[in-house]
């Protein structure tokens, strides 16, 4: 695979010019050195762990007092994380927020997309909540890339107890962007409404 790799963003923000992909504007380099060091993951050998998205992500992110710090290694068919929600994360009690399960789901999928060599950022996210996931308790959480249609990329996740029961599952559409889109991404955008559809 050739070209960056793996940039996904939960947000889902639109560039000024309404295609996701904008106008770079002087960063300092910031954002050409950070999709430089994503783009190097597609190499990354079954069963490694992957790095983080950033060191700040509110997923992955080691740096982030209030991120699940999620530690994710490449699989044969996609990537895999095993987390245990903490405190900070409750939503009932002793179990997690819905919420923070949405955002391991979707930070897994920004993994998953290492294996297609493509930037891409959240679309739209769907999650099934099939059982609680309780809080201090470990989950397998498996993602992968199932299709892929132009720009728009499929994904699907799973996420097991430590019984193997399945606790939800979730599936996430991607668009695939290029580099400069993340740049715009750091002027004031026009909001949700101005987003392309989905093509």
């Amino acid at each position: 695979m050739t070209g960056a790799t793996g940039v996904h963003d939960p947000g889902g923000n639109c560039a000024r010019d309404g295609t996701g992909e904008g106008d770079a504007h002087d960063d300092g380099g910031v954002i050409s050195r950070w999709t430089a060091h994503l783009a190097g993951q597609d190499a990354v050998e079954i069963g490694q762990r992957l790095p983080p998205h950033s060191l700040e992500c509110a997923g992955c992110g080691p740096n982030n007092p209030a991120g699940l710090h999620l530690r994710v290694v490449r699989t044969i068919t996609g990537v895999e994380a095993v987390h245990s929600f903490s405190d900070a994360q409750v939503g009932a009690p002793g179990i997690a927020h819905g919420g923070a399960v949405a955002l391991a789901f979707d930070d897994l999928f920004g993994f998953a997309l290492y294996t297609v060599g493509s930037l891409a950022v959240t679309r739209s996210l769907t999650i099934e909540y099939q059982a609680p996931f309780r809080l201090h308790h470990p989950y397998t959480f498996r993602a992968q890339v199932a299709d892929r249609e132009g720009r728009r990329l499929l994904l699907h996740a799973d996420a097991w107890d430590d019984t193997g029961r399945k606790a939800g599952s979730a599936t996430a559409t991607f668009v695939v962007v290029e580099p400069r889109h993340f740049a715009a991404s750091t002027e004031p955008n026009l909001g949700k409404s101005d987003c392309p559809p989905s093509t």
